[in-house]
C-alpha cells in the first residue's frame, strides 16, 4: 500500500510537476537534491518512460540512484560543460528570489550545477517564501581540517554554528567528504554582505545563499501553485 503524502508534500510535488512542464526534449538538465527534488526526479522519470529524452546531471549521489532506477540517463560535466535547465527546491526564498539552500547536504555540487546553468528553476511549498532570509539556518560546507577554525570565525560575525550530524548521530559528510555547518544568524538585513563576508573566511567550502542563480520559483499552495520570475521580482 502507497502511504498518503502529507499536505506539505502533496504541495511540494504540485510545485515539483508544474516545474518539469518546463523540461523538453534533448535537454540537459540539472537534478536537485532534496524532498522536494525527490519529486522532480520522479516526475521526469515517469516523462522519460512515455518518451520524453534528457540527460541528467545530479548533484549528489543521492540524486544519481534515484535517477538510475528511473532510468532517466546520466551524464557529467565531461561530457556536458552547459546546463540548459536545473530544477531544485530550497529551503527559504525572499521576493527577490534570493535563497537559502544546502538542507539536503549538497549545496557546494548544487551551486556548481546552478552556475553552469542558462535556467534555474526552484519548487518549493508555501512555508518556505518569507520576507527576510534567516529563519532557516544557513548551511555551510566546511572543510573538516578547519572546522573549529570556521565556529570561531563564524561566531565572530554574529552567528551560531553547528556541525550537522547524520542519521546515526555520526557526523555528516558531503559527497565530497566536508562537513555541514549550519549557522544561525537570524533575520539577515545584509545578504549579500554577509555573502562577501563568508566567502572570505578560509575554510568555507561554499555558502548555502543563492543570490543571484534562480529565474524562476514554484510555490506549491492549497488553491494551486503560484509562479514567480526573477523579471517581475527584479
Amino acid at each position: 500500500m502507497t502511504e498518503a503524502l502529507s499536505e506539505r508534500d502533496r504541495l511540494k510535488r504540485a510545485a515539483a510537476l508544474r516545474a518539469i512542464e518546463y523540461v523538453e526534449d534533448g535537454m540537459v538538465v540539472g537534478l536537485g537534491t532534496g524532498s522536494t527534488a525527490t519529486f522532480v526526479v520522479a516526475g521526469l522519470g515517469a516523462r522519460v518512460a512515455d518518451g520524453l529524452k534528457i540527460v541528467g546531471i545530479p548533484t549528489s549521489e543521492r540524486t544519481a540512484t534515484q535517477a538510475r532506477g528511473l532510468g532517466i540517463p546520466l551524464a557529467t560535466f565531461a561530457e556536458h560543460q552547459r546546463i540548459d535547465l536545473t530544477i531544485d527546491g530550497a529551503d527559504e526564498v525572499d521576493p527577490a528570489l534570493r535563497a537559502i539552500k544546502g538542507g539536503g547536504g549538497a549545496l557546494l555540487r548544487e551551486k556548481v550545477v546552478a552556475a553552469a546553468s542558462d535556467r534555474v528553476c526552484i519548487a518549493v511549498d508555501s512555508s518556505k517564501p518569507v520576507i527576510r532570509l534567516g529563519r532557516f539556518p544557513l548551511p555551510l560546507e566546511v572543510l573538516p581540517f578547519a572546522g573549529a577554525w570556521v565556529a570561531r570565525a563564524l561566531a565572530e560575525l554574529g552567528g551560531t554554528a553547528t556541525r550537522r550530524l547524520g542519521a546515526d548521530g555520526s557526523p555528516f559528510h558531503t559527497d565530497q567528504g566536508n562537513a555541514i555547518f549550519d549557522a544561525a544568524f537570524g533575520p539577515i538585513e545584509d545578504v549579500r554582505g554577509l555573502a562577501l563576508r563568508l566567502s572570505q573566511v578560509a575554510g568555507i567550502v561554499e555558502h548555502g545563499l543563492f543570490l543571484d542563480e534562480i529565474d524562476m520559483v514554484f510555490i506549491g499552495r492549497p488553491g494551486g501553485v503560484e509562479v514567480r520570475r526573477r523579471d517581475a521580482a527584479s
